[in-house]
């Protein structure tokens, strides 16, 4: 096969895969944040203590993160017909990408999260602030360069559930080296699709680590929690002062 022959097929391959794992992504990541956050607030200790709820959320996500993408696929055939009217393409393979993909980045975030230092939440409690501002202005701003982290890795991860998807009519990179590289023995074009992968994948972590390494020298902060971390530097000054006084 030549050049001109395969081009306009590498084309299409990486287009539907583009549009699989930047959908799926996007649905993982707005899903899977949240998810990911309610496991830290209802765990032992967390701002919303509820064991119950904590283990019931906790089984599901590990549910999801122990079956493999194959067998997710299959099991979810008839949902996916359901929403997308097929089970073969590109958009029908963002349905079990997605669902895949949320528990996943769910059990990052978690990781992430708890990470932040306990005294901030402290702080801002002390200022009465309520559960969603601390959210809001703490928990996630300070783990934000690990959360980009997590969210190249949730991609990368997506990318090779993609190329799993495509070797039963999901479309993509995938798809086009099992129908030509293997079953028709264009050895050529499925290096080219590997290398193609390679270089995408290299491309997403260099990204990515550049954005967590910015954002982590930066502080990884936004809105006031530099003035969070400012009121409990002065703090013990203060008790200095009223002792000395």
């Amino acid at each position: 096969m030549t050049w001109s022959e395969m081009r306009p097929l590498l084309e299409q391959a990486c287009q539907e895969t583009l549009i699989m794992v930047g959908w799926s992504t996007l649905i993982a990541v707005v899903a899977g944040l949240p998810i990911g956050v309610l496991l830290v607030l209802t765990d032992k200790g967390g701002l919303l203590q509820n064991t119950v709820v904590n283990k019931v959320i906790g089984q599901i996500v590990n549910i999801g993160r122990s079956m493999p993408f194959i067998i997710l696929m299959v099991a979810l055939m008839s949902f996916t017909r359901w929403i997308t009217g097929t089970t073969i393409g590109s958009e029908a393979a963002i349905v079990p990408l997605a669902i895949g993909g949320i528990p996943f980045f769910a059990r990052l975030v978690e990781t992430a999260v708890r990470e932040v230092d306990g005294g901030l939440v402290e702080a801002v409690q002390s200022m009465g602030g309520n559960t969603w501002t601390i959210v809001r202005k703490v928990l996630v701003p300070e783990a934000l360069p690990s959360l980009i982290a997590s969210t190249t890795t949730t991609v990368i991860a997506l990318i090779g559930y993609s190329a799993m998807a495509g070797t039963v009519g999901g479309g993509g990179l995938g798809d086009l080296a099992v129908r030509y590289g293997y079953q028709r023995f264009e050895t050529g074009l499925m290096w080219i699709t590997v290398a193609i992968l390679a270089v995408v994948i290299s491309l997403i972590q260099f990204a990515g680590d550049f954005a967590a390494r910015l954002l982590h020298s930066r502080g990884g902060r936004s809105g006031p929690v530099p003035k969070l971390r400012l009121l409990k530097a002065k703090e013990p000054a203060a008790a200095d002062v009223s002792k000395v006084a």
